[in-house]
């Protein structure tokens, strides 16, 4: 096993000092340009930093004698637990372009390049049985198509968001409050592991950390900004699950909701977010649809690659034709040569893609690949 290097010892170090967090720490490293200079800076060059005042530059002045960097990344080699900072390839690009992305991410489990086709499904943790059905249903239908499930791993509609995912043999990821190695709630335990087992588990918090009230609520940024877009499930007027569609809207993420009974306490937050504009789900094939297309192609353990959600819905016919169509104009008898087959179903299937936004028509003769 080698020694980590100077560089992660110093990352791992800053974002272990109490009071940086995500925005604090950005504008730390754009003064001083890396988390050793950070932890080498002079106290008044550090209190120069908008947010840092007297307590906290003391703090990242005693963090080199205080902070055991070095034993919390031999803890994480021990138990498997990676580590990656925003440098790192693993890292998810969606989650590195948001406007506070965290400096850490401790994974307990393994990302895949195909966990960048994701959703988030959230809810309350009192979910009814029929947001609890649904939120299986949704769950497991997306992950059958293909699409990695990312949850909170709370009680209620998390809880059945990740289960709907593994009872389909998806993915899922479950993003937490606490460490990767302190599962709340405690009786969660054995769904983590599960999880762990057919995804991963990850969080920014070191793996022993304990959940508190503050962490929960800035893990959501998480979970929206490693999605394509949220579905809440259920919500109270006063949800954290509105919190996270708050930061999938602000991320620029699509914001989904399933509609219930009107007279539902849990169902006045999805109702709100409808009115407000976010789209109503019925189906996995309306949240497949209404996904934009994809900032660079991802790819699916099946090796084919992607390159908009809705192409996770074509039958084999619909997807040979939507292959014998390239990104530059490619015309009608192109296609039929390349796919091989008979012009009328290739016509007709043309005309499927084009609804689905996946090619336009550029005269009648010439299609091209959106």
């Amino acid at each position: 096993m080698s020694s980590p290097d100077g560089d992660l010892i110093d990352t791992v170090r800053l974002s272990l000092v109490e009071g940086v967090g995500p925005r604090i720490r950005r504008r730390l490293l754009d003064r001083f340009g890396d988390a050793a200079a950070v932890l080498a800076a002079a106290p008044s060059d550090l209190r120069e930093v908008e947010g840092v005042g007297p307590k906290l530059t003391e703090r990242i002045v005693r963090a080199g004698a205080e902070i055991d960097a070095e034993g919390q990344i031999a803890f994480c080699r021990c138990q498997g637990i990676s580590i990656l900072t925003e440098l790192d390839a693993a890292y998810p690009r969606a989650l590195r372009e948001i406007p506070d992305p965290p400096g850490l991410l401790f994974v307990r489990g393994a990302l895949k390049p195909s966990d960048a086709l994701a959703i988030g499904i959230v809810g309350t943790r009192h979910g009814t049985y029929y947001g609890l059905r649904q939120a299986e249903r949704l769950a497991a239908s997306l992950a059958r198509a293909g699409l990695t499930i990312i949850s909170g791993l709370a009680r209620g509609i998390d809880a059945a968001a990740h289960r709907g995912a593994l009872d389909a043999g998806g993915r899922t990821l479950g993003i937490l409050a606490s460490g990767v190695m302190n599962i709340y709630p405690p009786e969660h335990d054995k769904l983590a592991e599960m999880v762990a087992a057919n995804g991963a588990l990850i969080s920014e918090q070191p793996p022993r950390s304990t959940p508190l009230a503050g962490t929960f609520p800035q893990r959501n940024r998480i979970i929206s900004g490693m999605s394509l877009g949220v579905i809440v499930v259920e919500a109270a007027e006063r949800s954290g699950a509105l919190i996270t569609a708050r930061h999938a809207m602000e991320q620029g993420r699509d914001v989904f909701a399933v509609p219930g009974n009107v007279d539902s306490r849990c169902s006045r937050g999805c109702h709100r977010l409808i009115r407000d504009g976010a789209m109503l789900v019925e189906s996995a094939d309306d949240v497949l649809e209404a996904l934009g297309p994809l900032v660079e192609a991802a790819p699916r353990d099946d090796g084919r690659t992607v390159h908009h959600p809705a192409e996770l819905l074509l039958n084999e016919t619909e997807q040979k034709v939507l292959d014998a169509i390239h990104g530059e104009a490619t015309t009608i008898d192109e296609a039929v040569v390349a796919s091989g087959l008979p012009v009328p179903q290739v016509l007709a299937t043309i005309s499927v893609l084009e609804m689905r936004h996946l090619i336009r028509r550029l005269s009648g003769t010439t299609v091209i690949r959106l």
